[in-house]
């Protein structure tokens, strides 16, 4: 009822965004910039067993693979953790469905962690440490749990715990409203619903740089349909998955940053 909701409040949005020429215009400069925010970035493409898989890499120094968040991408990768290291070599692979790679019929986040090590074999790579974000969580975990001799340290960051789904399977409106005009339209006229959309408590930004990060990372998940595949493979697979893993045999050394927010609007993770 939720997402309906959601889809309904858009809906009504995108009936009046169509009569406002100015929001028109503004809406398709938006959109053109993202696009050549994503043209900006170095992807790189390889051929793996799950079909092309893509990646983006910067730096130098030990390793550090990203398993980025839903509606990202290698970009987002890459941004995620661009405040927090600059003496390592970041590899940040696009996960199934999102911009350059292949979402396999089927596919697992298990096989995304084969995906990951296909990567690292031909980045003549044997270990890696691994910050896997949000609904990039499930990979990361796959990762540590099917191939521990490639995982040095695993740090997962706001984690998908302890899981979340709405249904058995994408209902017809999700890829409707994993869209384009539908993000860009809840940002612009209902800000404060797409911010907790996107994970952010009501009381922030508390500072002009948080401010700033939280701009940049609210712009960074356009343009949304080269991602859309991949935040229903998420949302409706990936993610609810993430219940049922053994943690008891993980056996790789793990760093877990999870915090709650509580504030008159509720409780936010």
């Amino acid at each position: 009822m939720r997402h309906q909701g959601r889809v309904s409040i858009s809906l009504a949005l995108m009936g009046a965004l169509a009569g406002t020429g100015g929001m028109v215009r503004r809406y398709r400069h938006d959109i053109a910039e993202a696009g050549a925010r994503l043209r900006a970035v170095d992807r790189r493409v390889i051929d793996s067993p799950y079909g092309p898989m893509e990646y983006a890499e910067r730096g130098a120094g030990r390793p550090l693979l990203v398993s980025h968040g839903i509606f990202h991408g290698c970009d987002g990768g890459l941004l995620s953790v661009r405040d927090l290291l600059d003496d390592r070599r970041v590899i940040a692979p696009s996960r199934f469905g999102y911009l350059g790679s292949a979402l396999p019929a089927s596919a697992t986040a298990a096989d995304q962690a084969d995906a990951f090590v296909a990567l690292l074999d031909r980045l003549q790579l044997e270990s890696v440490d691994v910050i896997a974000i949000s609904a990039g969580t499930s990979a990361g975990a796959q990762l540590a749990l099917r191939h521990p001799d490639r995982v040095d340290h695993l740090i997962f960051s706001s984690g998908n715990f302890p899981s979340s789904t709405t249904a058995d399977a994408p209902p017809a409106w999700a890829k409707a409203f994993y869209s384009d005009p539908m993000m860009w339209t809840l940002k612009t006229l209902a800000r404060p619903a797409f911010r907790r959309l996107m994970g952010i408590p009501g009381g922030f930004p508390r500072t002009t740089d948080d401010a700033r990060v939280i701009e940049e990372m609210l712009n960074s998940i356009f343009p949304v349909a080269p991602r859309r595949d991949g935040a229903v493979f998420d949302a409706y697979v990936s993610n609810p998955e993430v219940s049922g893993y053994p943690w008891e045999s993980l056996r790789v050394p793990t760093l877990i940053l999870h915090t709650q927010v509580t504030n008159s609007a509720g409780r936010y993770r």
